[in-house]
């Protein structure tokens, strides 16, 4: 969608902020001379969406961190500092959030703006652990590598005995500059780049581009184009809850429904590829519509459907009967509603701390919020209720994509004719999409010839790191795997 942008003071946004209604889609800037805010007021809907513009003074740098009072904007001003090195000063745990000890101590990639005459970083590159004092504390320090198939990460216990007191998060090892490189591809070339922003989540990535791109674009999209892309986007959802379930079975010592699951995985995947060609529904939705008609695969896809809802039935129900599963997930990893809405967190595993909230019932985007599903939410906030929110998603979006099957218009699909498209200079768009991790973000904005200026992106894992972090705390080691497992957090998504 098209955003206005409207200048405040830091003043303003303050009194902004401490609306309950409103949420922080983004807070960054556009290079280096000014902070960006973007606002969310899911009771307004679209009209909700409102991109804020705070100058800096010539030769200032900082400004006071909001943090304390937002505890949301935690990550977002360590951002603000590693990309562009403006200073939130007051920060209570300033520290790098990408940029690890090889990077100089004045290198701010994303910033245009000049630098401070004198200016040097308050912080070097060194990240700082939190110390925990007192007797019997020891520090467990696991990774960034990790055994098997996974993204690298750093966590820092402080423990006393089996018990977890802290636990600090170490991440930017799978920062590959994709913001600055997305301002620097042709734009026939950009979509390729946004969808692989994180792989697992390609197709929520897809879309939030394309809705950006179109709107500086003025391009119409097809009724046709938007339920195709609902369907697909349901389906990369449906896959990945089924193997997000399908990991705690695994983690908990159930093989057999970890192997039935990983094998229904293949069988989501396998719709994916009915829809757009590719398992990992790669290079379907383009800016202007999608890249196939899709017309000979829907029948085969409404059977598959059945025949997953069918399937899925078994290994599910043994997983919610087996008591050794239940009891390792209750009352364990818990998160409270009212942090859960101070650190902004969304998706299922905010739904499962008391969030009511799910980009599709609010803003639009593809076949939404006509062909929205019911927002499934609980209120326990522990690994069962994350967990449940997931299997709970899992039906509601088979019953989704049948739904956008039947309802299916005709008419055209084909994408927007690169050669042609210009975008609007000097202005702003955003897509928002509810990937299957939660709310995800697309900024664009353009500079006076037209071309991509700042591409920010925001994913859902970059709200939910954190609530890991504080949900462990009290728990035993052992629980540790289980938790991280029922947040389903990305590296590469954080990390850009």
């Amino acid at each position: 969608m098209k955003l206005d942008k409207e200048s405040i003071s830091l003043a303003d946004l303050k009194e902004l902020l401490g609306n309950e209604t409103h949420r922080i889609g983004h807070f960054t800037s556009l290079d280096g001379g000014q902070l960006l805010a973007l606002l969310l007021d899911p009771s307004q809907g679209d009209k909700g969406v409102k991109l804020y513009e705070i100058e800096l003074e010539n030769g200032v740098n900082s400004y006071p961190s909001l943090t304390i009072k937002h505890p949301q904007l935690h990550w977002f001003e360590r951002a603000l500092f590693d990309m562009f090195g403006i200073i939130p000063s007051g920060h209570p745990r300033l520290k790098h959030l990408y940029l690890h000890e090889p990077y100089e101590r004045n290198f701010f990639p994303l910033r245009r703006a000049p630098l401070p005459e004198n200016f040097n970083s308050p912080i070097d590159r060194r990240f700082h652990f939190l110390e925990v004092k007192g007797e019997g504390i020891y520090e467990l320090p696991v990774g960034p590598i990790h055994a098997g198939v996974i993204e690298p990460g750093h966590f820092r216990f402080s423990c006393l005995g089996e018990t977890i007191i802290n636990l600090e998060i170490q991440l930017g090892y799978l920062h590959r500059g994709v913001e600055k490189r997305l301002t620097e591809v042709p734009l026939k070339d950009m979509h390729f780049l946004a969808e692989a922003v994180a792989s697992d989540t390609s197709t929520a990535n897809a879309l939030a581009h394309a809705e950006a791109i179109e709107s500086l674009a003025d391009i119409e999209v097809s009724e046709r184009s938007k339920y195709l892309r609902s369907i697909a986007l349901e389906i990369e959802r449906l896959a990945m809850h089924i193997v997000d379930v399908g990991g705690m079975s695994t983690d908990i010592g159930l093989l057999g429904i970890a192997s039935a699951m990983g094998r229904l995985r293949g069988t989501a995947l396998g719709m994916g590829d009915l829809l757009t060609g590719s398992r990992f529904l790669r290079g379907f939705i383009v800016p202007g519509g999608v890249r196939l008609p899709v017309n000979n695969g829907l029948t085969k896809l409404k059977g598959q459907v059945a025949r997953l809802r069918h399937e899925l039935k078994e290994p599910i129900a043994m997983f919610l009967d087996n008591q050794m599963a239940l009891e390792r997930m209750r009352e364990v990893g818990v998160l409270k509603a009212s942090l859960a809405k101070e650190f902004g967190m969304v998706g299922p595993a905010g739904r499962a701390s008391g969030q009511d909230y799910d980009v599709r019932r609010v803003f639009s985007h593809a076949a939404y919020p006509h062909m929205a599903p019911p927002t499934v939410t609980a209120r326990d906030g522990d690994i069962l209720a994350r967990e449940m929110v997931r299997i709970k998603e899992i039906w509601s979006t088979l019953d989704t994509i049948d739904r956008l099957l039947d309802n299916l218009p005709e008419g055209e699909t084909t994408g927007a004719d690169f050669s042609k498209v210009r975008l609007k200079p000097d202005s702003f768009a955003v897509g928002i999409v509810e990937a299957f991790r939660g709310e995800l973000l697309h900024l664009v904005a353009t500079d006076k010839e037209g071309k991509v200026a700042r591409y920010a992106v925001k994913h859902p894992s970059f709200n939910n790191w954190t609530a890991l972090a504080i949900a462990i705390r009290n728990n035993l080691i052992a629980d540790f795997p289980l938790c991280n497992k029922s947040f389903s957090l990305s590296y590469s998504g954080n990390d850009l």
